[in-house]
């Protein structure tokens, strides 16, 4: 069965599913082999749950004309999304970065729905199987496509530029993040540019934030629309950024007061601004989208439990979130503050070196209550009695069940495999 008789199928049905959890009727679903398991053997349970069709690419599990036999089922997710992608012949806007990437994804998304049937990735479907389930998603009915796409290795922003195939990028920012797999810095400069060298190699348009050296010297010679806070021939120049603790920004005599926290969201907004000028979308209607986005999932939110305020940054973090999420905290105009921070993971030989980093920026600027969170902060510890080390979650706990933290302004930031938003249970 080819490509297109398999799309023509997928047509029919409702929506895509590789997971019988959330199977709904008329579903396409398609058995993807996991590292613990085999989906082929969900295909009768799918159909009974009222999928139309089940692609498997194991000939034990076939059924009926119902059932899809192919080579692979992971290579036919991404050819369908492929195809499905060249099917409907939308602009798709291409997003990546180190830092960022969701919430600049997010309000591109609310900007661009002020004027547009957008879609845009959820959650954080960003790999090889999350970028074709985001094609997949989008329908007759969406007019532009806004696809994220993460990686922690050479080739794979490629590979998912291959498939999604953008018409327009946007790389965030270049930062300590997945060094373990990208190799280093500069690897991860190689890795995320990339989307660069798709853009270029087929005339597309890129977005770039002038203020970015680095990302500047690389796109001169591109298709590209511009914003800066220096540069005042950019496409889009902001002409003031303030945070304390939400952003506030002003461009073209307009301003334009964010829910969101800290100077290092500043450019997710600006690229929203700057895409949604470039789309034509009015600038009231832009800055109503901006100020009615509410920031979730841990992601720079601000919370009060009992007398303290919180910002919640735990759902990820790296060496260069960490340290800009630091320096904004350090900055703002608050009494009795107080961080606490967790591991940073996937950073390889560079772990200690990156934690004891932290560490030494702390102790030459943070004369506040510090709580340090997993081995690798542990391993770097010094003795101060503002700072506190804890080898493990459970230990901090241990320390938060005999002493009552109020009354603060708190950070509480780490990588997701801390989950350290399990701290609000103890606040």
């Amino acid at each position: 069965m080819t490509i297109q008789n398999i799309h023509d199928l997928f047509l029919k049905c409702s929506k895509v599913s590789i997971d019988t959890r959330k199977i709904e009727p008329n579903s396409f679903f398609v058995a993807i082999k996991g590292e613990r398991f085999d989906a082929n053997t969900f295909a009768k349970e799918a159909l009974e749950k009222g999928a139309s069709y089940v692609v498997i690419d194991n000939v034990d599990y076939y059924i009926d004309d119902r059932t899809i036999l192919v080579n692979d089922s992971l290579e036919t997710l991404q050819a369908l999304a492929k195809f499905h992608r060249q099917f409907l012949n939308i602009p798709i806007i291409g997003l990546t970065g180190s830092n960022g990437k969701t919430t600049t994804k997010e309000l591109i998304n609310v900007v661009l729905s002020k004027k547009f049937n957008t879609k845009a990735t959820v959650g954080n479907l960003n790999n090889h199987i999350g970028v074709p389930l985001t094609l997949l998603s989008f329908t007759a009915e969406t007019k532009i496509g806004i696809v994220e796409m993460g990686a922690n290795h050479q080739k794979e922003i490629e590979f998912l530029c291959e498939i999604a195939q953008p018409n327009y990028g946007y790389i965030t920012n270049f930062g300590k993040a997945h060094l373990e797999g990208f190799g280093g810095v500069e690897g991860v400069i190689k890795g995320k540019s990339e989307m660069y060298a798709y853009l270029k190699a087929n005339d597309k348009s890129v977005f770039v934030n002038l203020d970015d050296e680095i990302q500047n010297q690389k796109t001169v010679d591109f298709n590209r629309i511009t914003f800066s806070q220096k540069d005042k021939s950019a496409t889009v120049f902001i002409e003031s950024v303030t945070a304390n603790p939400f952003v506030k920004i002003n461009t073209a005599g307009i301003e334009i007061s964010s829910h969101l926290i800290g100077l290092y969201n500043a450019n997710n907004i600006n690229a929203a601004i700057t895409i949604g000028n470039h789309f034509g979308v009015p600038e009231s209607d832009i800055k109503d989208a901006i100020e009615s986005y509410i920031p979730e999932n841990n992601r720079s939110q601000l919370l009060t439990k009992g007398t303290n305020e919180i910002i919640l940054d735990a759902y990820n973090a790296n060496p260069s979130s960490m340290m800009v999420a630091l320096e904004n905290f350090i900055q703002l105009d608050k009494t009795n503050k107080c961080i606490i921070i967790g591991d940073m993971y996937e950073l390889g030989e560079e772990s200690l070196a990156e934690h004891k980093a932290i560490v030494n920026f702390l102790n030459q600027n943070g004369s506040f209550e510090c709580h340090f969170v997993g081995k690798d902060f542990f391993a770097n510890s010094i003795q101060k009695a503002n700072f506190h080390f804890y080898n493990a979650f459970e230990d901090f706990t241990q320390y938060l069940s005999t002493v009552k933290l109020e009354n603060k302004t708190l950070l509480i930031k780490g990588s997701r495999g801390m989950a350290l938003e399990r701290t609000l249970d103890y606040l």
